[in-house]
Order: structure tokens, then sequence, then C-alpha cells
């Protein structure tokens, strides 16, 4: 005899659709559908696919698992998260992992819709379940896909972009990363470093020291092992040849051979001049191309700054006049990523060390406002426009280190310095033609032993490179950046930051300093107005 209790009828725990009515049906329906989105496998436990729905359980349990134990380390141990998560084989990994469970989930949600069997349900919530089902895999199936997408995309520009090789541990408690500013236009041969600057991290509270080298900075003295000092042993002095900014082109094309093994001599023999001539170790570089730079900033969504002062850059014809002049008004901007391009770049009625200001204040801005939910929000752009950004000696298992460094130098303002006017004297004294390498190291030392506590002690490397070098040999006609423009108009070489208090902000007849004012100065041939107009540019700050 064969019992009709509904215990003994079947192993489905929920009502059968054939037999109940439709609301029970409806309620079925929902609870099933519910019972996959929030705990995969269950839904086909109650309804006696007992195999499928353990091994679903047992892969849903260990999910949690491992998002507990990713939420705890995010929480308590960030660093090794964030290391662990940088490591390409973990990367890969992840993404394998990723695209297995949105198809399995996928297929449980067909499976539960088969178990639903929408045959039985009335018209209208056949069509609300179906639309449930559908949102339902968008949700979990298609996100899944998608972050399988975005891991991967991640994992080949980080392989793209960054070394192999073990990561390096902090000299004197610091990290020493040089960044270099490339220009390879078209128009021009080989590639040109337009800015060089050393950026020294704390490596346990991420406060920075950003210096930069001007372009002109002559006599720089290499490392006591740098191959390059064979070839310069008193300092890259061989006059207005020997500009910092030609060690690069030099080494490259004519010094490659001393630098076996090296991917880029020319930004190894850069380092080399950096940690000569500022006596901290150089450990590794980063070269921004200006071209991937503006891609960059537009993928970030654009950068904050605010302005001191009026900025000019070159655009197109004013109407009817010759001049192609364009200013930035003083004040707070939030420049696309050819704005931001044009505000680092521009000298004109200024000198090299007013950008080099405003590069300053661009790269506090950037890691300022480089924020996770930028970085979530935006990242396959990011990812997109990092591939024709940089290049790097940095290996792959540095990344979680810095990413933590940088996120907690977002918050603490750069201590910035110039090897130049204004930090050491103006644009008429010189000293970037003829530098005190003692002054320079002293400065340095000051500035992190402020920032730190304690300052980093002189290597061997920098206490060899800066024997002998506290006095150089002037060469002869020093070229000072200021006397011409990159346009070719001539610039105002005055001292930098001392006029500031001179800057005119309203016209003659005392009403404010407009653009079309500019413009008409240019055209009957006022550069000297401008230059005391656009003589505290250099001043920017970050919003």
């Amino acid at each position: 005899m064969t019992s009709n209790h509904p215990s003994a009828r079947s192993n489905d725990l929920l009502p059968d659709p054939a037999s109940a009515t439709a609301p029970v049906r409806s309620k079925r329906a929902w609870v099933l559908l519910l019972m996959t989105i929030f705990f995969p496998g269950s839904a086909q436990s109650v309804s006696g696919k007992h195999a499928v729905g353990r091994f679903a359980m047992r892969i849903t349990m260990a999910c949690w698992a491992v998002v507990i134990a990713l939420v705890l380390l995010l929480l308590l141990k960030r660093d090794w998260l964030l290391s662990l998560l940088a490591q390409p084989w973990i990367q890969m990994t992840s993404t394998i992992v990723l695209v297995g469970l949105a198809i399995g989930w996928f297929l449980l949600f067909l499976n539960t819709l088969a178990i639903i069997r929408p045959k039985f349900l009335a018209p209208g919530a056949k069509l609300l379940i179906s639309g449930g089902v559908v949102i339902a895999v968008v949700a979990t199936s298609g996100v899944l896909g998608y972050g399988a997408f975005v891991l991967n995309k991640g994992r080949e520009t980080i392989s793209n972009v960054f070394t192999a090789g073990p990561a390096f541990k902090p000299v004197d408690g610091r990290y020493n990363i040089a960044v270099f500013g490339a220009d390879a236009a078209g128009n021009r041969d080989g590639v040109r470093t337009d800015s060089m600057s050393l950026l020294s991290v704390d490596a346990k509270t991420g406060k920075s020291l950003l210096i930069s080298i001007p372009r002109n900075f002559q006599n720089a003295q290499f490392s006591a092992d740098s191959p390059m000092r064979k070839v310069y042993p008193e300092g890259y002095n061989c006059g207005n040849e020997c500009l910092f900014n030609a060690i690069y082109r030099d080494a490259t094309d004519n010094h490659a051979d001393l630098y076996p093994g090296v991917k880029n001599p020319g930004a190894q023999a850069t380092m080399d001049a950096i940690e000569g001539t500022t006596g901290l170790t150089v450990q590794g570089y980063v070269m921004i191309d200006m071209a991937g730079f503006s891609g960059f900033i537009d993928a970030m969504g654009g950068v904050r700054v605010d302005s001191g002062g009026w900025v000019p850059y070159n655009g197109k014809k004013w109407p009817n006049s010759s001049v192609n002049t364009h200013w930035f008004a003083p004040g707070e901007h939030e420049f696309t990523g050819k704005q931001a391009l044009w505000f680092a770049r521009s000298r004109d009625f200024t000198s090299d060390y007013h950008r080099i200001a405003r590069q300053q204040c661009l790269q506090q801005a950037m890691i300022s406002q480089f924020s996770p939910q930028t970085m979530l929000t935006r990242f396959t752009s990011i990812m997109d426009a990092g591939k024709q950004l940089v290049e790097t000696n940095i290996p792959q298992k540095q990344l979680g280190s810095f990413l933590n460094l940088a996120d907690k130098a977002r918050s603490t303002p750069f201590k910035r310095l110039t090897l130049g006017a204004p930090d050491f004297g103006s644009a008429s004294d010189k000293f970037s033609t003829y530098p005190d390498f003692d002054q320079i190291h002293t400065r340095i030392d000051e500035l992190i032993a402020t920032s730190s506590g304690t300052a980093p002690k002189p290597t061997q490397k920098a206490t060899d490179a800066s024997s002998g070098s506290g006095s150089t040999d002037k060469p002869t006609e020093p070229q000072e950046s200021g006397a011409k423009s990159s346009s070719g108009r001539n610039s105002a070489p005055g001292k930098v930051n001392e006029v500031a208090a001179e800057v005119p902000t309203t016209k003659a007849d005392g009403s404010p300093i407009t653009e079309e004012y500019l413009v008409t100065l240019e055209q009957i041939g006022r550069v000297d107005m401008l230059a005391k107009i656009a003589a505290n540019n250099n001043e920017c700050s970050v919003p």
C-alpha cells in the first residue's frame, strides 16, 4: 500500500507545483530563486537534488570563507593583501576561479528555473519570475564575469609595465624612486627627459619628499659605482652641452656599452646622476610619457588644482590676431588631460623653475585624488592608459607595499625641494649652474629629519660621489633657464617668488585682469607687463 502522506511522497521539501494552489506556486518559485541568489545550491538540496546541492553549497561556503578572510586581511594586514593580489599567478588563478563561479552560478539558475516549472505558474507570476531570473543572473554571474575581465586586464597591464624579480627593501627607512617625464614627440629624435625628480617616501608613514632637478642643472655628480663616473670623474661638467636632461641621451647614444644587460641605459645613468647629486640611494625609476600622461588624467576623470596666478599656454590663434596665447586664470580648476599637460609644461613669460613648481603640484594632486574609489570605478580606462603611460624597472612584487604607501601619502602633503630657484636663491643666482653639493645634501637631510624624525645616514656612494665636488669649474656662457620660452618669445628670467608681492592684480583703471586684456598686452608688445602678471604662476596647491 502506498501512503499519500506528503513525507512519503517525495524528497522534495517544497510543495509540488502540480497540485499546489496558484499563490503557493508563486511563493515556492520566489523562495527557490532567493535561495539560489543568497546561498547557491540550497534550492537544489531542498528539491531532492542532494548531490548537486551539497557540492554547490560546499563551494558557496568556501567562497564565503575566502571573502571573510579577505575582509580581515583588508582591515588588519592590507599591505599583505595588496602584495598577494599583485602576484601574477594569483591574478590568473583568481580570473579562472571567477569565470568558473560565473558559469556554475548561471547553471544553477537554469536548474532552479527547471525546478520551479514555470508552466504551472500564472501568466503574471511567470513573467515576474522570468524577469527576476534574468536580473539575478546579471547581478551574480554577470558581475563575476566582469570581475574576471577586469582582473585579467589588470594582470596584463601589470605584466607589460612592471618587471619580474624580488621586491627591494627600503634604504635607511625610505624608498627613493626617480620620476622622469619623457617627451618622444614625432618631431624629435629619440626620447628627451623633459622633467626629472626624486620621490623619497618614508616606508612606514608614507610622508614624502619630492626633489625636482631643473633641466639646466650642470656639473651633476655620478654615484661612486656608476660606469659614467669613469667617463666624467669630475662630474657632468662639459659646459652647456652637459645639462642634466642631456644625460639620458648621452648614455643611450654614446655609453650604452657601459651598462651591459640593462634594459634602459639612459634611465640607469640618470638614476646614477640623481643618486650622486642628492646623496640618496635611488632604487628604481618610473618614466612617464607626456602623451600618455594626458590620457591617464582623462582616465582618472580629470585632476583638480588651485592655481595661484595666470598660466599661459598655446592654443588656436585669436580671431583677427597673430597671437595664439591663451591663459588659465588664478583659482581652482578641474583639468582634462590636455589642459593638465599645458599647465604642467608652460614656461612662456616665466622660467623652468615656475613650471617645476606646477609639476610638483600636479604630481601631489594626482596622488591625492587617485583614490581606491577612482581605481574601482575607472579601472579599465586607467589600465588602458597605463600601458601607454609608464615604463619602469620596479618589480611586480613591489606593488603591494607601494600601493599601501600611496594610500598613506594621499593624506600627507609633500615636502618639496627644487635644486635651484626658489629653494637655493633666485634664478639670477645660478645655483643650478654652479651647485654646492654639500649644501644640497644638508638641506635634504634636514627635510627628511623634519619629516620622519630621523635623517638617513649618508651612504658610501653618496660620500664618495660628493667628495671633491664642493666646487666645480664654471663653464663659459652658462645657459640659464628662462632666457627664451619654448615658443621663441622672450621670457622673464627674473627672480622666482621675490616678485610675487609686485604681481599686478588689476588693470591701470582698477578693473580685474581678464584673458582678453592679456592678449591685448601681447599684441602691443608689452611682454614686460605679461612677465610681471605671470610672475606668481609657480604658486599652486591641491584643493
